[in-house]
């Protein structure tokens, strides 16, 4: 109630007065703190209220249709769940992460092979599909290209599982016979010149006597017989193959190629070992000899 000489009234207008600064400087300080907390998002700041993002270089597939598919890649299968609008490329992608397969040396097979620039939707892959891959890891190819040293080596182990060419049966009919009467000395482990006159006392095939004559001047080779004197050019031995004969081994038999295959051999027994080498660098044109 206000007094009759109005101090009363005056009293209270002072409190308002003093209430409405407060208030003004309170709502002052929050805009000048609003301001602040805004000019530092400005400055690329960031607040727990508003995390800023973070990526890891790789799409996110979360709010994208799916698509289950089963991936077949040597006698293994995969399920992989993938965007359907993803490109053949992201797929190629996601199987190297499965298989350690990289995407150059992939082949992807669905309908045909999968393009890379085309999406899963575009090539209409359905839930459930099965998708064929093949290719090697680089694992693998290195693997499988095999050092040509290894193969020879697996091949000479092979050549000696083989029957030594003096138990063949067709050797050892001529072999059964015996050493020659008049068959030249032997000196095993021996290296000699060729002699100037025929080697003899030797078999053929047909278990027929047979000598040969080194013609050096004219580059032939004389086979004779008892019926005949074949003169074989040297250059046209394409190969000659010796072997030591089993419990004989100061004497080998020998073979000379004169054609293209096997079938053109023609077999000498009872050849002395000292000459061995001596006859295959004449024949072969190497002259070590001479």
């Amino acid at each position: 109630m206000a007094a009759q000489d109005g101090s009363e009234v005056v009293g209270m207008e002072a409190e308002v007065t003093q209430k409405v600064p407060e208030v003004l400087c309170e709502a002052a300080g929050q805009e000048d703190a609003a301001g602040t907390e805004q000019a530092s998002l400005s400055d690329g700041e960031s607040t727990s209220a508003q995390p800023a993002a973070v990526s890891n270089g790789e799409e996110s597939d979360e709010g994208k249709e799916m698509v289950e598919v089963k991936i077949i890649w040597n006698k293994n299968k995969y399920d992989l769940k993938i965007p359907l609008d993803g490109t053949g490329a992201k797929l190629k992608e996601k199987i190297h992460t499965l298989t350690g397969l990289p995407p150059a040396m992939q082949k992807v097979m669905y309908k045909g092979l999968l393009p890379e620039d085309k999406t899963l939707r575009e090539i209409k892959v359905t839930n459930g599909a099965k998708i064929m891959v093949v290719g090697s890891t680089i694992n693998d190819v290195l693997a499988v290209n095999t050092p040509k040293e290894v193969i020879q080596q697996e091949v000479k182990a092979e050549e000696n599982k083989k029957e030594p060419l003096c138990r063949q049966k067709q050797h050892r009919k001529v072999l059964d016979k015996g050493k020659p009467e008049d068959v030249l000395p032997s000196i095993k482990g021996a290296k000699e010149r060729l002699p100037t006159v025929p080697l003899s006392g030797m078999y053929n095939k047909s278990g027929g006597k047979v000598r040969l004559t080194f013609k050096l001047e004219q580059d032939q080779l004389w086979i004779g017989t008892k019926e005949r004197t074949e003169k074989i050019p040297m250059g046209s031995i394409k190969n000659v193959v010796t072997e030591p004969i089993e419990g004989h081994e100061d004497y080998h038999m020998m073979a000379f190629q004169l054609g293209p295959t096997e079938a053109s051999q023609y077999w000498v027994y009872w050849v002395p070992a000292q000459f061995v080498d001596a006859i295959k660098d004449t024949v072969l044109g190497k002259w070590q000899y001479f």
